[in-house]
């Protein structure tokens, strides 16, 4: 048993801190499968929804090293969730924030991330899993429980599709 199992396990029994752990480690992967579907507001909010959810949810983990594909599951469906309550078209615009960003590489972030939502299912998740919360294919396929396969042809394919619709060759 690893670290990575040994921490799950432990949350599995009750361990607080374990939790915790778990929490700082699949965070930024929640949040980007959150990102790929809502607002940034929205999926900064859903997080802690999320893993709320989890904790309350824990024992029915039968597996713990599917941790990463039931948190990325469970943050599926409380998009899905937000998305029928606000039912109205989201403005993108206000998407990507940042204090040191200019004006303009707000809005060429937010053009960036209107595209990759345009794009099919399959590769949103990867695109902004990859480029938005900076994980390697690698850690994509483990927090998110794909085949590092699966995910290198996600992106290849995806950031084909992106570069197109942003007419970059």
């Amino acid at each position: 048993m690893d670290e990575r199992d040994d921490v799950v396990a432990r949350a599995l029994a009750g361990d607080r801190r374990a939790f915790g752990v778990v929490f700082e480690r699949y965070a930024p992967m929640v949040h980007g499968v959150l990102l790929a579907r809502v607002s940034k507001q929205d999926a900064d909010d859903l997080v802690q929804d999320v893993f709320e959810t989890a904790l309350v949810k824990l024992t029915t983990l039968r597996d713990g090293s599917a941790i990463g594909a039931w948190l990325a599951q469970i943050a599926r469906n409380k998009a899905m969730d937000a998305a029928r309550r606000n039912k109205k078209t989201e403005e993108i615009g206000d998407d990507v924030e940042g204090n040191d960003a200019t004006p303009s590489q707000r809005t060429e972030a937010n053009r960036i991330l209107g595209a990759i939502r345009a794009l099919p299912e399959a590769y949103q998740e990867t695109l902004v899993l990859r480029l938005v919360e900076g994980m390697t294919g690698p850690e994509i396929a483990a927090q998110v429980g794909m085949t590092a396969e699966s995910v290198r042809v996600n992106l290849h394919r995806g950031m084909k599709l992106l570069k197109e619709r942003l007419g970059i060759a």
